[in-house]
């Protein structure tokens, strides 16, 4: 199944109008590759492979590129204008959908457990995620945790119909929703409790409904590629194979992760980074099932059921196949992916 994928992935001509791959005899391997995202912790452990020479030493020249969110990450993967993203999956199997010839696939899960959350004042009114039930709630179109909320509302068995969502910009929205405009607020759980604390409100003022933590299990981002990368084999399994190989020094190690991305990013504040990568690595990635399968693994259960969780939430017309959207051929050996700590 997973071949006859890669095939059908290869064929996806009208995305792939670039041909990132040059490779000059004796010299290392072009590799155009998205965050999706600023530099911040999320880009650790790109950054401390980068940092280290694993993609050197792999034979890659690796480009790492700041993003604007999934979607856009995504479609500049199925344009052909990188090679890889780390992409939330649920956002890239509705564009699978949306655009049956582009075929993109995860190659690695980077999110273990799904960072998509819903956060309120401990001190107000919602103690349950049932009482987000017509509530006012801070999230943009865009954001994944507003697009996945309606299977989110499903699993607590509450209607998600009669929410107002309120469409501000994150900097002035989480001003605002500090001052009280809001009920509660859509975000990655360690991007809200971070931005939230830079404005005065701590996390012992806040209760995190995180999505994993009541009923779903969908996976969170992973590493998306395009046909035409994954036709480039060697080069593919190099860069996750470099690419794990700094994930698992993050983990173990998250000061050298934060120092990455100072050293990448002079502006970021470092102990910051360090408190998110530490959120990142404890809520999302240091789990049961990256132990027992190693970082970038993932289950045909859970991998179904982000599909189903997706399907459900974003109303999709149709629903692929789980060959269709991953696969781990790519992936290092098992004793190459475990984790230290």
């Amino acid at each position: 199944m997973q071949r006859r994928s890669l095939l059908r992935a290869v064929g996806a001509a009208p995305f792939l109008a670039a041909t990132p791959f040059v490779r000059a005899q004796g010299s290392l391997q072009k590799f155009k590759f998205n965050l999706g995202w600023k530099v911040e912790a999320t880009a650790a452990g790109f950054l401390l492979a980068q940092q280290r020479g694993y993609y050197k030493d792999a034979g890659l020249d690796v480009t790492i590129d700041t993003g604007n969110g999934s979607a856009a990450a995504i479609g500049l993967v199925g344009s052909g204008a990188y090679d890889c993203a780390s992409a939330d999956l649920a956002t890239m199997i509705e564009f699978n959908v949306n655009n049956p010839s582009a075929r993109l696939a995860a190659v690695a899960i980077q999110y273990d457990l799904n960072p998509n959350a819903i956060i309120v004042r401990k001190d107000g009114p919602i103690k349950t995620p049932a009482d987000l039930a017509g509530r006012s709630i801070l999230g943009q179109p865009f954001n994944a945790s507003r697009k996945l909320f309606p299977a989110f509302a499903k699993a607590q068995g509450f209607d998600p119909s009669g929410v107002k969502w309120e469409n501000v910009a994150p900097d002035i929205g989480d001003t605002r929703f500090v001052k009280g405009d809001f009920d509660a607020s859509a975000y990655f759980y360690f991007t809200g409790l971070l931005n939230l604390q830079a404005r005065g409100m701590g996390p012992e003022q806040l209760t995190v409904f995180r999505f994993s933590d009541h009923g779903m299990k969908s996976y969170g981002n992973g590493l998306v590629a395009n046909g035409r990368s994954m036709e480039q084999q060697d080069a593919m399994r190099a860069f996750v194979k470099a690419t794990t190989r700094g994930w698992i020094d993050a983990i173990a190690d998250t000061k050298a992760g934060a120092a990455a991305v100072k050293a990448r990013e002079p502006l970021a504040n470092e102990a910051i980074e360090y408190a998110r990568l530490q959120l990142v690595v404890d809520g999302s990635m240091k789990t049961p099932d990256t132990r027992t399968h190693g970082w970038g693994g993932a289950t045909p259960a859970r991998m179904q059921a982000t599909i189903d969780e997706t399907v459900a939430a974003f109303g999709l017309k149709a629903s692929p196949a789980v060959a269709d959207i991953w696969t781990d051929r790519f992936l290092p050996a098992p004793a190459d992916r475990q984790l230290k700590a």
